[in-house]
Order: structure tokens, then sequence, then C-alpha cells
């Protein structure tokens, strides 16, 4: 069998390589046995569509025809969109550590005909640089060793693979207490760059989970270093190259530690949690930044990444015209063209110099201190933006991506639902309702959740992540509509992964289901990577659902999973910032249930007084006059006062009393923040 067969794929970034010379297949049972019936080696490439050292391998390589001829003749080659198939990229990315080898995109694999890797590395040159040996004289000595060397090649395979079939192995522990997070957010405080922001050196990455502990730990303990050096961190992210300061949205990370010169690639899953972040900022400071960093990002967001079908797409692409950032950057003479007399102004705000500040070009930032005076001001650099981004427009585009993920949508749906209630913005429920309307329904077989679509084509394959993310997303919408069908969702989505995820042994779940594809390792984690791990967010989840119904088992279920993995944070804590956040919740939950009617006056205003504050363990459950909270809940049995909305504030079995005054919830709600009891006597109901 000959030619490339990745023409009828769905996948952005398998298209790009369809008319590569190589003869590239998509993973599937007829390639393994393709290699299995020709006696060759597979070399599997994993990468995706936005990732830049996957386009200059592939210009490099894959597009040139002697390395394709080599590759056709020695071995069956597979490329793999490891946004597409993330159980396979976790597989064999975890085989790069276990070689010794910093792992990343493009991945390359060398595997026999069962999928098993013998040898592997990453992004390989055309010729011989950076350290990296040649593409072609690698493919020459792995074939050869394969042929001539198959003990050798056994031998590596066979280490590989044991280690592998610890992929779902977990460190088993006991609840994680507020002391000990208080120590873990110490440790990372002594990491967070104290001039510019975030945790670490370059390259800086903007890892809102880790931040989260932080924020968790000043709203807790009253740590001014703390929000400090997560104020500081935002600021610097919302001022420097890493976002847009034209079209708004923030790239995925700063090559440099002043997150001056981004990785240029804009990946909806960054955005999201970015977006959740500004909104809970702008909650505590009412800093104007972060409120309008919020607005021009979900304007990026419904502008340039809803798909047809009112869902959200995965990426945009860093590179254009052959260039990495080449969209994105200016040169001196262009702004001084664009913008007349007003060059100076702009130029003198963003960081724009003859010279440049990146490869001779500029990239537009505010990480100086901004210039004083009206010839400075925000409403004078608007419409000089708007002027900007308008002849931007007319530049070739990056790649878009729009393929739907399930898990990256869920978090955008729970991001934007959250920031509308927050900045009182009806139009973004509303994006944020129609994404979850395709995801849950056009993506769903029944109550299984799929994970990937693109065009309306949807994948058949799930995973953990999924129903973690749109879980989350369901309660979120849950709370900001009191709409019950969103519950009742989650409710079934969490039964799917009791009866095909969780591992009744060791506790935790598995990120694939018992019936999928049956691959040489079946993976389980609480690892967060760039997103957060569905074991995390499942606690968080279940949390929820037990704060919400009553129903003791699932808080059984969520303490269940913390104990499964939180033996590991005996050693490092780095890997789980999710699963620390999510078992907070947990234990620390504020639960506010307010009996009221939604779009009734007294009602909204109490509404907005829970959205005022900054509430990391926030529960808000608004019920109907005519409903009751159920059995077992502190608030069962509770009623309005005096025909008007009323509000119980309840934490674990206690609820204070009743109050139908926006401020004086407000004043329960700051006094519950402070590290003390909940300032109320127990109703004798509770």
């Amino acid at each position: 069998m000959s030619s490339n067969q990745l023409a009828g794929e769905h996948s952005p970034y398998l298209q790009q390589h369809s008319d590569n010379p190589v003869h590239w297949r998509p993973w599937g049972t007829a390639a393994l046995v393709e290699a299995r019936e020709s006696n060759k080696p597979i070399l599997l490439s994993v990468g995706y569509s936005s990732c830049h050292w996957c386009h200059v391998m592939a210009h490099e390589s894959f597009e040139h025809d002697e390395t394709a001829r080599l590759m056709n003749t020695m071995f069956v080659n597979i490329k793999v969109d490891r946004e597409e198939r993330p159980d396979l990229d976790a597989i064999y990315q975890r085989s790069i550590v276990l070689m010794g080898q910093q792992g990343g995109w493009p991945l390359t694999m060398f595997l026999n005909s069962d999928g098993e890797p013998f040898w592997g590395g990453t992004y390989f040159p055309r010729e011989a640089r950076f350290g990296r040996p040649c593409f072609r004289d690698v493919l020459k000595q792995i074939h050869n060793a394969y042929v001539n060397e198959p003990e050798n090649v056994s031998k590596n395979r066979t280490n590989l693979v044991s280690a592998l079939s610890k992929m779902a192995d977990n460190s088993p522990g006991g609840d994680i207490d507020a002391d000990q997070v208080e120590r873990i957010g110490q440790t990372l405080l002594c990491e967070v760059d104290p001039v510019h922001g975030g945790i670490g050196g370059a390259p800086k990455f903007p890892q809102i989970a880790m931040l989260g502990i932080l924020w968790r730990n000043y709203k807790r303990s009253g740590s001014e270093p703390m929000r400090t050096a997560v104020m500081l961190s935002a600021r610097r992210m919302s001022q420097g190259g890493i976002y847009d300061h034209l079209g708004g949205g923030y790239a995925r990370y700063s090559t440099d530690e002043r997150w001056l010169v981004p990785h240029f690639e804009k990946m909806l899953y960054d955005n999201a949690q970015i977006l959740e972040l500004l909104t809970e900022l702008w909650q505590d400071s009412g800093e104007e930044l972060f409120r309008q960093r919020a607005e021009e990002t979900v304007d990026w967001l419904l502008h340039n990444m809803l798909t047809g079908e009112g869902a959200f797409a995965s990426a945009i692409d860093a590179d254009s015209e052959g260039q990495e950032g080449r969209f994105y950057v200016w040169l001196e003479s262009e702004i001084d063209d664009l913008l007349g007399t007003n060059a100076e102004a702009f130029k003198a705000v963003y960081d724009v110099t003859v010279q440049g500040n990146f490869e001779s070009n500029n990239i537009l930032n505010r990480l100086q201190n901004r210039p004083d005076g009206a010839e400075h001001a925000e409403e004078r650099m608007k419409p000089l933006r708007a002027k900007l981004l308008a002849a931007r427009n007319k530049r070739e585009w990056p790649s878009w991506d729009d393929k739907v993920l399930a898990d990256w949508n869920g978090l955008m749906i729970a991001a934007l639902a959250f920031a509308s209630a927050v900045f009182e913005r009806p139009d973004w429920l509303e994006a944020a309702k129609r994404a979850w309307d395709y995801v849950a329904d056009e993506m769903a077989n029944g109550i299984h959740l799929r994970h990937s679509a693109r065009h309306g084509q949807v994948k058949d394959i799930e995973f953990v992540d999924d129903y973690a993310e749109m879980s989350r997303a369901a309660l979120m919408l849950n709370e900001v509509t009191s709409e019950s069908a969103y519950l009742e969702r989650a409710r079934d989505w969490v039964k799917v992964l009791d009866e095909q995820y969780w591992d009744g042994e060791t506790g935790g779940y598995y990120y694939s289901p018992v019936g999928g594809e049956r691959l040489i390792a079946r993976n389980k984690s609480a690892h967060d990577t760039a997103t957060p791990a569905g074991n995390g967010t499942m606690v968080g989840v279940l949390a929820k659902l037990y704060l919400l119904t009553a129903e003791e088992s699932y808080f059984e279920r969520a303490t269940q999973l913390v104990h499964s993995f939180s033996g590991e944070l005996c050693e490092r804590f780095a890997p789980m910032p999710t699963l620390i956040n999510n078992s907070e919740l947990l234990h620390s939950a504020i639960q506010i249930v307010l009996i009221g009617e939604r779009g009734e006056a007294n009602t909204d205003e109490m509404i907005r007084a829970v959205y005022a504050l900054s509430l990391p363990n926030r529960v808000l459950n608004v019920v109907k006059p005519e409903a009751s909270m159920p059995e077992g809940h502190p608030a069962h049995g509770k009623t309005q006062i005096n025909n008007k909305a009323t509000a119980y504030l309840c934490i674990g079995r206690n609820c204070s009393l009743p109050t139908s005054d926006a401020k004086a919830l407000q004043t329960l709600l700051l006094k519950a923040l402070e590290p003390s009891d909940l300032p109320t006597a127990p109703d004798k109901e509770a």
C-alpha cells in the first residue's frame, strides 16, 4: 500500500500533511497491520496544527522528497493530532521521558507493529544543527538497528513497555488539610518572580492553577504577599507582549522572563483559564485593567474563535507567511505611515522603536511605565489600536484550527458563564449556552460525550477530561441560570465516569473508558498539563454535586478521589494544583442559598452582592420560593422571610440567620472569609 492517506481526515493538522510526499497513514488498525505484514517499524509523528516546530520539521523534512523517500522505504508512517488523540500523546510523551529526554512537539517515535516504542525524540532538523542529528541519518540508524540489532531493539521495547504499564499507578494518601496547603503556598511563593511575576524564569507559562493556590491561600489567610504575587503576575501578563493589544487574547507562553516575546499561537484553553482569573481578580480589586482585558478577550473569542455550530475553535497558529509571529509584529515605519501625527504618542505607550524589541520588529506591549498626559490616555489609544487592527486584518492570517474539543469548550463555557454573571453580560451567557448546546447535544451519543468534532463530523472517542470539564461547565451554567437540566446532565455524566472509568482497586478515574480502544497502556493521573487534569477537576464537580444535592455518595467519591492521589504531595505538589484547589472546595465551601425569583429586583441585587466578591469556594444556589432544598441539606426547610428574596449562608452543617438585605449578605460573606468561625449562631433546624 502506498500514497498519502490523510486527505479524508477531518483534523486540520492531518490536513496540513495531506500533500506531503510522505506516505502518511492515520492511526488505526490498518496502519498497524500494514507494519506487521511489511515487517517494517512504525514512524509515529505527533503534533498539532498551531505548533511552530511542527511546521518547521514539516517544511524541512516531510516536504523534502529525499527524506520522504527514506521514510516511505524504511517505515510505515503514522501522523497523529495530539489534540484529537491526547491518549496516544500521553503514552508516547511518557516514553520520551522514560528515555531520559524532554518531551514536546513534534514528537517522533519509533514503534513495532503492536505500537510498542523502542526509541524516539522530538524535533530533528534536515541537516545537523542545534546539537541535533540530521533526520535522514536518524532514519537510517533506526532502520539499521531494527534489521540488524533486534536484540537491542527488543530490550529497549521491553523495558519501555514495562515502565509504561505503571502509568495507572497512583500514590494514595489522606485528606489535604489547610496547613498542608499553606506550606505548599509558602513554597510556591518563593518560586514567583518578584519583578515580572509568574512562576520561575524563561520560558514562562501562565500556570493559572498554580496562581490559584496562592490566591486561595490569600483568601483563607489574608496573606498580602500571596495576593501581590498573583496580581503582579496577571498585570504583567496583561501588559506584556504575550497579550495581543490589538485583537485581544493571550498567547500560549512567553519565551522570555518579562512576558515580552510570546510563542504566538493562541489556544482556547489558555484564554479560558486566564478569563476566569481576570474575573476573580476584578471581583477582589475592581482594577480596570482586569475588566478591560476580560472584555477584550471575550471580544476576540466571539469574533475569531466561533465555529459555524456556535462552539469554540481550538487554536490560532503562530505562523503566517512562513514566519512565526509575522501577523502580529510591526516595523516603526509601518506605524508612522498608518498613524501619522498620532504615531509618537502611540509608540511611547506601546514600546515601538526604530530598532525594535524582537528581531528588528516591534511586539506591542505596555511593560514600561506608561507616559502621563492626555495624549497618552486610553481614550486616545483606543481608536489608534483600531486603526492598526484594521490594517493588520488585511495581512495573511495565521491558520485556524476549527476543531471543536469537548474538554476545551467546557473550560471556556464555564469561564464565560462566570464572567457573564460578574460583569453582567447576558450576551456572554448566551454564547456560553450556544457552545454548550452543540457540545452536550450534537457531540453526544446518548449520555456519552465525545471528544472531538469538526464541521459537524464527530469522532467516536471519549476521555475523562471531556466529562470533567463539561460537568464543571454544567454546574456553572446551573449556578448562573438556575436551570436544573444542567445539574441533571452533570449527574448523568458522573454516572458514566463511575461505571466506565473508575478504578475499583486503587481509586481514581482512568483517562479512557473500559470499553475504549486497547492501547499498550492505560493512563490514570491527577497531573495537570496545559489543561487541568480530569481527576483534579472531578473533585470540584463531585464536591458541588454533594453540596447541591446533599447526596453523601458524591462526598464519598470526592474524598476517595483525593485520597487516591494525595500521597504524592509529600514528595511534590507542582503537578497537581487543580486537585489541591478543589480539595479545599470539598472541605471549605461557602454555600449561599438564595430563595427568590431571578429577574425580581431584590433577588438580582443579592446575586450581584455575591458576585461582587472573590469567593473561590463559592457555591451559589438560587431556589424558587415554592421549591425546597433536599433533605439532608443544612438549608432544608428554609423559607423566604416576608415574601422577599432571602439568603442563607451555610458553612458545613451550619447556616446563618436569614437576610433579605444585599449589604447584610455581603457583610456575612466578608466575615466568612475571615480566618474564624461562621459569624452566627447555628439555626436549630440545621
